[in-house]
């Protein structure tokens, strides 16, 4: 199997993972199910409470659910605000980075593209990746964290929540983004090393000097 073939899997399989990773990031930005409502405190199971980036939700054993956004923007915790921005910015990060990395797949043919500007194009769309799965761990880590804080803290006078759905989504999400962005930044590497190794493999020849071409032109 030849070096090209392998540097074109990687590409596609971590452009592949990138797209999973940002529809999670989508789903993980969307749920309504950042936080759950702990039921080790309440008597009865028949109504549940969970929260997320934009809204909060209840609903009841008869399956009705009803939300309600939040009602102010500069009201809400600087946690809550920060982590709306990351989840914003890893989306933003990652749609771009699919189109980079898409330009810079070797199996891609746009315009007359040298193939070192295609690898380093696809070594941007991997880094990009890259910075989206960051971002949008810190962002599902720091409001996990904040949740366990509260849940073990004695002196919170409010509602004890759990960890949601959504946080798993982003988990998730962030290492198939940190993934795929690795996986193309590899590719890239390898086809950096493939093409240094065959130049420096050739035989350079230097024409004799004048005088062992005479020399030698005398003894025929």
């Amino acid at each position: 199997m030849s070096e090209g073939f392998m540097g074109v899997c990687l590409q596609v399989l971590g452009l592949v993972l990138g797209v999973v990773s940002w529809c999670l990031q989508s789903s993980s930005t969307s749920s309504h199910t950042w936080k759950v409502r702990s039921q080790a405190e309440t008597v009865t199971t028949s109504s549940w409470q969970f929260e997320g980036l934009w809204m909060s939700c209840a609903a009841t054993a008869l399956g009705s659910v009803q939300c309600s956004k939040f009602k102010t923007v500069l009201g809400l915790d600087s946690h809550l605000q920060a982590c709306r921005a990351l989840m914003i910015l890893s989306l933003i990060l990652g749609l771009v980075s699919i189109i980079v990395s898409i330009l810079g797949l070797k199996c891609t043919k746009i315009g007359r593209m040298a193939e070192q500007v295609k690898e380093q194009v696809a070594l941007s769309g991997g880094v990009l990746f890259i910075l989206s799965g960051v971002f949008t761990l810190t962002a599902v880590s720091w409001y996990a964290a904040r949740v366990i804080n509260e849940f073990y803290d004695p002196f919170h006078a409010g509602l004890k929540f759990e960890m949601g759905t959504g946080l798993y989504l982003g988990w998730a999400s962030s290492g198939l983004a940190i993934l795929g962005g690795s996986l193309l930044c590899c590719s890239c590497r390898r086809s950096f090393s493939y093409h240094s190794s065959s130049s420096g493999g050739q035989n350079i020849y230097k024409a004799a000097p004048a005088s062992e071409s005479s020399s030698s032109k005398a003894y025929v």
